[in-house]
């Protein structure tokens, strides 16, 4: 069996040394024994990292990895279980792809009320801002009563 120190595991799985022992403080990756003075992982333990540096490139968090690697590691689990886990995380991939439509969508609006020179003063996204800055937060309502220009309207 081949044994790697720290940093041809990092290597090799794709990652730097801290992230190896980020994920060994998470309970991620299980902390090896110490060989000669050095611990030494396993081309086992260099995979499992590279499933998390994968699981994470798409989207799941540390969290979601661990019951994703809880699930692996139990024989009785079902594939069913990790398909729930896939699709609850596209829903919330969609619902923030959502989000950052509505934003650009704002952003454009504001931009093209901008008449792009001129005194600060006068410049329509400063006040768009400044308006919206000085509303306190609370609860998002249906409904609003002052009427609101088109760029006010898309960002809330």
């Amino acid at each position: 069996m081949q044994t790697l120190t720290i940093g041809r595991a990092a290597r090799e799985a794709g990652v730097n040394i801290e992230t190896v022992r980020f994920y060994e403080r998470r309970g991620l990756i299980e902390q090896p024994p110490k060989g000669e003075g050095y611990r030494i992982y396993s081309p086992d333990q260099v995979a499992r990292i590279r499933f998390i540096k994968e699981a994470q490139q798409i989207g799941f968090s540390l969290t979601e990895i661990g019951e994703l690697l809880t699930l692996r590691a139990d024989p009785a689990a079902d594939c069913s279980d990790v398909r729930q886990q896939a699709i609850a995380k596209r829903e919330e991939v969609r619902r923030k792809i959502e989000r950052l439509q509505q934003i650009d969508a704002a952003l454009e609006t504001l931009v093209a009320a901008c008449p792009g020179s001129g005194a600060l003063e006068a410049c329509s996204i400063i006040d768009v801002l400044k308006i919206r800055s000085s509303k306190p937060a609370g609860p998002k309502k249906t409904r609003r009563s002052s009427p609101q220009s088109p760029a006010q309207r898309s960002i809330g």
